[in-house]
């Protein structure tokens, strides 16, 4: 028996993929996008166990900060992100005021 991806993951993994270089995405801005506002936790775990094929060094925290999960760690993350690009601080956050998307922006 086959399981299917829900479509939520299916949503979240599409999202995920169309977040431009040198933008960012929060866990809860894209729970809230993909139809399910409160499931930023969700989006978490999908993150740390799904597809490594997606971007998922561009999905910070709602302070910009990185994710302890991540392949490699909060450095791990850090390295990802400044070989793209983002200014990362020492104490591994990014500004959202600069690197935040809206995918209805363009």
């Amino acid at each position: 028996m086959s399981k299917t991806p829900s479509r939520f993951k299916t949503r979240v993994y599409e999202t995920v993929a169309a977040i431009p270089e040198l933008r960012v995405m929060t866990y809860g801005q894209i729970a809230a996008i993909c139809g399910s506002p409160r499931a930023a936790r969700q989006v978490g775990g999908l993150a740390h166990y799904g597809s490594e094929d997606l971007p998922w060094h561009r999905v910070v925290n709602r302070s910009g900060g990185l994710a302890s999960g991540y392949y490699g760690g909060r450095e791990g993350q850090k390295k990802d992100m400044r070989r793209e690009g983002f200014v990362v601080s020492d104490d591994y956050v990014v500004d959202t005021n600069e690197y935040l998307y809206w995918p209805d922006e363009e």
